[in-house]
């Protein structure tokens, strides 16, 4: 199969652009005349460049919160599926996500169903998402179930930004003094240490190290870099298996000052994901094999397949998560009394909105703790040097 983008004219004489699979040029473009479009373009996307492409116009979290919010405003609004689709195709920037949404238009434009069409893409609309609009279709309410996913999307996005951008300045700081030391050790370090050496006396044990260090890294700084290439391309290929993944999900829930944030996010993302499905329609058990997929964290999951499968035996939802440490007895309590009170989502609900803000109050502490701990990691390399480097030039220069 190939990939064609193409440019075309609709019977409305509107210019779209968008892109087609085909075996070869002339299906493309029998597809397209099948389609009533009058071709402009078309172009075979080629492979030599279609990592860069993929790149370029993988779509993102933020295009489908925003396709979501605009779907929902469009719909409430009585404008008809295919044109609210086929609107949102011509406004859409990415080039990728502009071509799938005028695919799932012109496949609702022939009678498939909406979530039958996001379904037979599941790298862009994941299971969550078409079981929710699936089940907005089977009741009837689908502008309103459209509306809370938009929603639900929205806090979930908001909530990896704020942990995506307080990690930015830390992983910004301790970067730069990792290049910076390596440049240091490499470059810097050898010269002032072959003048210590030269003065000749026996060196501190920091100096030692501090010269066996920079010796090693300038003398091996290829095999370094092997070595750090191999131990990145390890560590992904070790998370492709279940083991490898489980035992890093288990070390990240107990890092000693993350552990609890992680426990948070991912508590999170349970209730906000099962609420979103239950408000939805969606019934208990289904709801939890996919909440299962969406949490993302092998301990999380096992206790969500656990909880399914004592559902399905008529036993009590906090049957599973009772035995877990991972889930806070609050927690297994509050959706014990949401299932015994047939309130369970609004539970959910006030678990998800009672955890966002303790992630946000454990970020903005993380935030404020971040600052003095990087002035310490800063204030002990600094006085390294000064002990391993300057402290012995300056008894060297006070013998003459």
């Amino acid at each position: 199969m190939s990939v064609f983008k193409y440019r075309a004219f609709t019977k409305e004489k509107r210019t779209i652009a968008g892109m087609v699979e085909a075996p070869s040029e002339d299906m493309a473009v029998d597809i397209l005349r099948d389609k009533e479009l009058e071709i402009i373009s078309l172009v075979e996307k080629r492979s030599g460049s279609g990592k860069f492409n993929i790149v370029l116009d993988r779509v993102k979290t933020k295009d489908i919160v925003m396709f979501s919010r605009q779907f929902s405003v469009l719909i409430g609004a009585s404008v008809a599926l295919v044109q609210s689709l086929k609107l949102l195709a011509d406004q859409t920037k990415n080039v990728k996500f502009k071509g799938i949404i005028g695919e799932i238009a012109d496949e609702v434009d022939g009678g498939a169903k909406l979530s039958d069409s996001l379904a037979k893409r599941p790298k862009v609309f994941s299971d969550f998402y078409v079981n929710v609009v699936r089940s907005g279709e089977t009741s009837g309410k689908l502008d309103e179930v459209l509306t809370y996913l938009a929603d639900e999307l929205e806090k979930d996005y908001d909530m990896t930004s704020k942990i995506k951008g307080a990690m930015i300045y830390p992983a910004f700081v301790l970067s730069g003094l990792t290049v910076v030391g390596a440049v240091m050790m490499i470059f810097v370090v050898p010269k002032l240490t072959a003048v210590i050496a030269e003065g000749g006396g026996e060196l501190p044990l920091a100096t030692k190290i501090v010269i066996f260090i920079s010796d090693f890294l300038a003398n091996y700084y290829l095999l370094v870099g092997f070595m750090i290439a191999v131990f990145i391309i390890g560590f992904r290929f070790f998370l492709r298996i279940p083991m490898g993944k489980k035992i890093v999900d288990i070390v990240l829930l107990r890092l000693p000052i993350f552990g609890k944030l992680f426990q948070k996010i991912y508590l999170v993302r349970f209730t906000r994901s099962l609420q979103t499905l239950l408000k939805g329609g969606v019934n208990i058990t289904k709801g939890l094999a996919i909440t299962a997929e969406v949490v993302a964290n092998a301990m999380y999951r096992e206790i969500i397949v656990e909880t399914k499968k004592e559902v399905e035996d008529g036993n009590s939802i906090t049957s599973a998560m009772e035995k877990s440490p991972y889930v806070p007895v609050m927690v297994s309590q509050m959706i014990g009394i949401g299932e015994k009170t047939g309130r369970l989502d609004i539970i959910l609900e006030s678990i998800t909105n009672f955890y966002s803000r303790e992630i946000d109050n454990t970020i903005a502490n993380l935030m404020t703790l971040m600052e003095p701990i990087i002035m310490v990691i800063m204030g002990v390399g600094v006085g390294t040097m000064v002990a391993a480097i300057i402290m012995p030039m300056y008894s060297l220069s006070s013998q003459f």
